[in-house]
């Protein structure tokens, strides 16, 4: 299975983009903060998603799955932080939590998948 052809892998990279977009406007002291640390966590779900299906076994395949939902939860915490600190609006807020959303149940999908395999 190609990694680069699965929808959940995908649509992450796109959520990538979409944080790194909504990230520029951060202040400049939160470079090696919370700007730091929300794209290193979102950067995680697409890389985890490929080094899983790397793996030689379900079993792996899906500790690693598990490991991207993980970094899924702590964007999602880290928005509201966001959020909180005034660095995004609440438009923004929510246009950003539905695709998280959407990623995850994706994600969600995918991991049931492996699990019958």
């Amino acid at each position: 299975m190609n990694y680069t052809e699965l929808e959940v892998w995908k649509y992450s990279r796109g959520l990538v983009k979409i944080v790194y977009l909504l990230t520029k406007s951060f202040p400049k002291e939160e470079i090696y903060g919370l700007t730091n640390q929300i794209r290193r966590c979102v950067v995680s779900v697409p890389s985890n998603i490929a080094e899983g299906i790397g793996r030689q076994s379900n079993k792996e395949t899906i500790h690693f799955l598990y490991i991207a939902k993980g970094s899924l939860q702590e964007v999602e915490t880290q928005l509201y932080l966001s959020f909180d600190l005034e660095y995004i609006s609440e438009e923004e807020l929510k246009s950003t939590l539905e695709k998280l959303i959407s990623s995850k149940k994706l994600l969600n999908g995918f991991i049931n998948y492996y699990k019958k395999m």
